[in-house]
């Protein structure tokens, strides 16, 4: 539900306090306090966020990444210079850049610049093939491609009319992205009419990814969300794990940024790289997605002992589901540090879980965020009572802006669909229990697959698992289950079975057992459930 006009106020004056705590705003000299309103105010918080941190922290690391160390003075100054060269080239307010790059600096650098030119900002999945990415890049409208030079064959077909320009990732020498920062002006370009959009793509595992356009924020709310639970604080150290072109990865990258901390990007993920940088830099937080948390407790407890992780306060995750008994293995290992993030791209924040709602109620997703509403409604779109499941609906200050090929998200009494169903329970917290796509009936009886996933994951042997629906000439639907086992060892699929009997009721037992090398999944970590569903 929007908020009212008096509301709102009292929502920023919280949000304000919550990011004083945390060292994103504080005290300056009335010149930079000038600086910082006259930035903000012009180019809206996107693309004003790194020349807020340089004013403030100006030699502080801002990017550590294979080509080394960049403060945030010098990040600030080769935004200015692409954006002017952006400007030079005859871009025009609107115009849309497209990012085809992994973790590093060149596509923060790439996405700030076009934001303070005016520019949409195209975020493209690493993951397309040439004909994804030719598509996506007609569709969306693009003038410029800045591409990783990996790349140059799944962009082979894309020829924006104002040039595509390659990154080498790790260096040495100049690239064509640097040559093109270098010819611009290092004086900040004068502000837009209007402050650049983002635009991130929705994960697209049931479909052809879309365009889901972001305006800025027009207040504090969606970084205070994060922070009021979370103890990220100033002039600390993030090492980054998933994509910064998908909503978790952005979010705390911008999270970080606005701390004047330094955001630590590997172009690829690696669990014992990850521990590495954690001890390396004394990293207070780490972004994550799942299924990395189970990549790091693969590498066994004398491994991961082997590291100093006694700086890590948070591990924060989100972009798919988090099963309990990863996360409770996770704590045990590191610590209570997990912070479970609830949301999309189309609603942004929606709930977050403390390491305390992780331990106590480790399939709950938490409650609602800073400045969020969530309702849980039936079919005929009336409020259900507590306990009961029913679609989410999710009102917050910083929804998306509708699909860029048209449509959006069913929208009720001011709040957005999710796409999920799930429940609160007796102490405010939600549960989803599953898709609302996903839901099958067998039988007669309704089943949500999630919940059949929770159970596998904690058989001995399974190491990762998946289950969907398959129409079945009997009973209308049926469920299957895809698990991928430890090496070594031996399950067998009448032991699943007889394990899902003894645990869930007997509709919910899979019919088909499949066993797999590995699952399909997204570089979000999220599972390709419509790849599995042609086996």
């Amino acid at each position: 539900m929007p908020p009212s006009a008096i509301s709102r106020i009292g929502l920023e004056a919280r949000a304000l306090t919550v990011l004083a705590r945390a060292g994103a705003v504080g005290v300056s000299s009335p010149a930079k306090t000038l600086d910082i309103l006259r930035t903000l105010t012009g180019f809206g918080p996107y693309g004003a966020a790194v020349h807020l941190a340089a004013v403030r922290h100006p030699d502080n690391p801002a990017v550590t990444d294979p080509r080394g160390t960049i403060s945030y003075q010098e990040m600030d100054e080769q935004i200015n210079r692409l954006a002017n060269a952006f400007l030079a080239q005859g871009l025009k307010p609107g115009d849309g850049v497209a990012i085809l790059c992994k973790n590093h600096r060149a596509p923060l650098i790439a996405g700030f610049a076009a934001s303070r030119a005016g520019l949409r900002s195209l975020w493209l999945n690493t993951s397309f093939a040439p004909r994804q990415a030719t598509e996506v890049c007609e569709r969306e409208g693009v003038d410029v491609l800045i591409y990783d030079e990996d790349f140059a064959e799944i962009v082979a077909g894309v020829n924006p009319a104002q040039g595509k320009y390659a990154v080498s990732v790790a260096g040495p020498g100049p690239d064509a992205l640097d040559e093109l920062i270098a010819s611009g002006s290092p004086v900040m370009p004068k502000p837009p009419e209007k402050p650049g959009r983002i635009v991130l793509l929705t994960s697209g595992t049931t479909g052809t990814p879309k365009g889901a356009p972001r305006p800025d924020p027009k207040g504090f709310a969606l970084p205070a969300a994060v922070l009021e639970r979370m103890p990220m604080r100033a002039s600390e150290t993030t090492v980054m794990g998933p994509p910064i072109f998908h909503g978790t990865g952005m979010l705390i990258a911008m999270i970080t940024i606005s701390l004047g901390s330094r955001l630590v990007l590997r172009p690829k993920f690696d669990a014992e790289q990850m521990l590495a940088d954690i001890q390396d830099t004394k990293a207070s937080t780490i972004c994550v997605v799942p299924v990395m948390l189970q990549r790091m407790l693969e590498l066994g407890d004398e491994k991961v002992g082997s590291y100093d992780l006694s700086s890590l306060k948070c591990a924060f995750t989100a972009g798919a589901q988090l099963p309990a008994a990863v996360s409770e293995a996770f704590q045990d290992t590191i610590g209570d540090v997990i912070y479970n993030l609830y949301g999309s791209t189309e609603v942004s924040i929606a709930s977050l879980a403390t390491p305390h709602d992780v331990r106590h109620a480790p399939k709950s997703v938490g409650r609602p965020a800073l400045g969020v509403t969530i309702r849980i409604y039936g079919d005929k779109d009336q409020i259900l009572p507590q306990g009961e499941t029913g679609r989410i609906f999710v009102g917050t200050t910083a929804p998306f802006e509708g699909y860029t090929g048209g449509g959006g998200k069913a929208i009720i009494d001011g709040l957005m669909a999710t796409g999920d169903v799930g429940h609160f329970d007796e102490q405010g917290l939600l549960y989803i229990d599953g898709r609302d796509d996903e839901m099958i009936v067998s039988g007669g009886e309704n089943v949500f697959p999630r919940e059949v996933e929770e159970l596998l994951i904690t058989l001995d042997g399974v190491a990762d698992v998946a289950v969907l629906g398959a129409e079945d000439a009997d009973f209308g639907q049926r469920l299957r289950a895809f698990l991928v086992l430890d090496p070594g060892a031996t399950v067998t699929e009448d032991q699943v079975k007889d394990f899902v009997k003894e645990n869930l009721a007997r509709y919910k037992v899979p019919r088909d057992v499949l066993f797999l090398e590995e699952l399909p999944r997204n570089p979000t970590g999220k599972i390709l459930k419509r790849e599995l569903a042609n086996l």
